[in-house]
């Protein structure tokens, strides 16, 4: 049986969470896993008592959601890693928890935000889902989707997502593939056009406002123009390639004379 400090801290936990206290949950988070390390339960061993599991498992999730929360990637790569070992090293004596599939996507949707497309495909398919049944999870539809528009250049459609998102903590990656996507669509952008009117570049780049499109434009080194109401973009100056000429024709003519002597 797990320490009776442990299951103590755990119920203060699942307390804290719900109420919304992040900064709380955090230090919480802090000293379970040193109680979890201790009683042999961060990285479990066979014999362990499977109520130990889910109680070790649930806070795990927990700190999982808390990283996307607080926005911290690295955090949730590690107690996503952790989690590993309860769903598919223990996955035959331990109930299946209702927060497995929802953490599945969410790491798929990390691995897109970090342009990780191998990858992607490869955590795909390892799931313990039949083919046919990935579509019918909305947590896992949910990725699978936002890959394919990413593929098919359907911006639109990633940008409607955000609002179709299965849960609260998608949104946060969907942001993050809006950033990546509205820098790709700026580029493209400088390249096509020498200025756009402000509403024309907003609409474009999916900003809802004025202000977030200003804020974006000072980042790229755009030159705004309230009064005119267009954005002129900074051009990349082209690195001017002089050809050597004369000496390409003189080189030419030696050869030349070379071959003739030779026949």
């Amino acid at each position: 049986m797990a320490p009776p400090q442990l299951v103590q801290l755990y119920r203060e936990l699942q307390q804290t969470f719900t109420s919304g206290n992040l900064q709380q949950t955090g230090v919480l988070l802090t000293r379970l896993k040193i109680a979890l390390t201790e009683a042999g339960l961060l990285v479990p061993l066979g014999h362990a008592d499977p109520q130990d599991l889910v109680i070790a498992r649930d806070i795990l999730e927990v700190g999982a959601f808390w990283s996307i929360r607080t926005k911290d990637i690295p955090s949730f790569d590690r107690y996503f890693s952790q989690l590993q070992t309860f769903y598919n090293d223990f996955s035959s004596v331990l109930p299946p928890s209702p927060r497995e599939y929802p953490l599945r996507g969410l790491n798929l949707i990390r691995l897109l935000t970090q342009n990780r497309i191998a990858d992607f495909h490869t955590t795909l398919e390892s799931l313990p889902l039949r083919a046919d049944a990935l579509t019918g999870n909305p947590y896992i539809a949910h990725p699978i989707n936002l890959e394919q528009w990413l593929m098919e250049g359907s911006y639109s459609k990633v940008w409607n997502a955000r609002e179709e998102a299965p849960a609260e903590e998608y949104k946060f990656f969907v942001d993050s593939l809006m950033g990546t996507i509205r820098n790709e669509i700026a580029s493209c952008e400088e390249t096509a056009y020498d200025s756009l009117p402000l509403k024309d570049a907003a609409t474009l780049l999916f900003f809802k406002n004025q202000s977030e499109l200003l804020t974006f434009a000072q980042q790229r080194g755009w030159q705004v123009d309230l009064t005119a109401g267009k954005i002129t973009f900074a051009k990349k100056t082209e690195e001017k390639v002089e050809i050597p000429k004369e000496k390409l024709i003189l080189a030419n003519l030696q050869y030349a004379r070379e071959l003739e002597q030779i026949v």
